[in-house]
């Protein structure tokens, strides 16, 4: 009997396949789906500080306007004892989650501020959070912002973090740090349980009749995968902390290929709304088959297997990959 099961974030898993922040695990229909076609854990779609805010100002504006009115008119103004925020929703979402499923919930949380990040992480893990993502969307677009100074605002917050939250903790990084593996190292100092490889930034386009910048959301690919894999084929092993390989993972071949780089688990979204929860039982079914036809017993036997300690060829995860692809191209 092939053993599937992997550890992530000090959770036992029964297998290496997490959906993550999407609509699908936003609703508990669609997340009791996921749990019943196999999905070992989920995370929830992040919950944005900024959203908060803009919902609280406009609650308040609208009270405030109904001020202005007359005295007498006032015993009339809507008082909203019963009104329920979208963190309040989102609290209640994972309390209901908790009951109702048997599998780890893990919340996701982009913040804008130290205090928004530490108060909302503390109420997240009093609803019932087994782990926390820090989804730190960033973009360092000043020119007078040092590549230090973006990774502090990293460490720092981690930092902060920390000393309120006792759930673990993965980052959620992206691709675009100038020394990847550094940055790990420092959030693993940090008391970081985890990371995340790697987020997808989404690029704005361009409107050519009316010149705006609009939002353009695109699905990620099946290419993408192996930044993610060479990343962690490269980090395995060098540092001790859980990895999840997300972007680009919709087949068995590149979830397989991740595995053996030494990834923990697997992040799924696109192919799940591509192809419906019940995709993660044909995923776990091909990823058996291959583990049986290649004589391995469970998947902790063939995790990191291929990563840069142990592979074959090393040094074709690093420079001599790009040489070697230059001299293979033919017209």
């Amino acid at each position: 009997m092939i053993d599937l099961s992997t550890e992530y974030l000090g959770l036992k898993l029964a297998n290496p396949l997490v959906p993550s922040s999407s609509p699908l695990t936003g609703e508990l229909d669609s997340a009791k789906r996921l749990e019943d076609a196999g999905a070992s854990a989920l995370v929830l779609p992040s919950l944005f500080e900024q959203a908060i805010e803009y919902e609280q100002k406009q609650l308040e504006q609208f009270v405030h306007s109904q001020a202005l009115g007359h005295y007498e008119a006032q015993s009339y103004q809507p008082v909203p004892e019963d009104y329920t925020s979208e963190l309040d929703n989102h609290l209640e979402r994972i309390q209901q989650f908790k009951a109702s499923l048997d599998i780890p919930v893990i919340a996701s949380l982009n913040g804008i501020s130290t205090s928004g990040w530490i108060d909302t992480g503390k109420e997240l893990q009093q609803a019932g959070a087994d782990a926390l993502e820090l989804n730190v969307y960033y973009i360092a677009a000043d020119p007078d912002t040092s590549s230090v100074e973006v990774e502090n605002r990293y460490l720092q917050l981690l930092t902060d973090l920390r000393q309120h939250v006792s759930i673990p903790i993965t980052m959620k990084l992206s691709s675009q740090f100038s020394s990847v593996a550094n940055m790990v190292l420092k959030l693993q100092q940090a008391g970081a349980h985890g990371v995340s490889l790697f987020n997808r930034f989404y690029q704005p386009d361009i409107d050519l009749e009316t010149l705006r910048i609009k939002p353009q959301l695109e699905l990620s690919t099946p290419m993408e995968s192996l930044l993610r894999i060479r990343w962690i084929a490269l980090i395995r092993g060098r540092i001790d902390i859980s990895l999840a390989a997300t972007g680009g993972f919709h087949n068995a071949d590149t979830i397989i290929k991740a595995l053996l780089a030494g990834a923990d688990v697997t992040h799924l979204c696109s192919v799940l709304l591509q192809q419906g929860p019940s995709h993660i039982a044909t995923l776990n079914s091909r990823i058996t088959r291959w583990l049986e036809e290649h004589e391995y017993e469970s998947v902790a036997q063939m995790k990191g297997s291929v990563c840069r300690s142990c592979a074959i060829n090393p040094a074709a995860l690093e420079h001599s990959n790009y040489l070697d692809v230059i001299k293979s191209y033919e017209a």
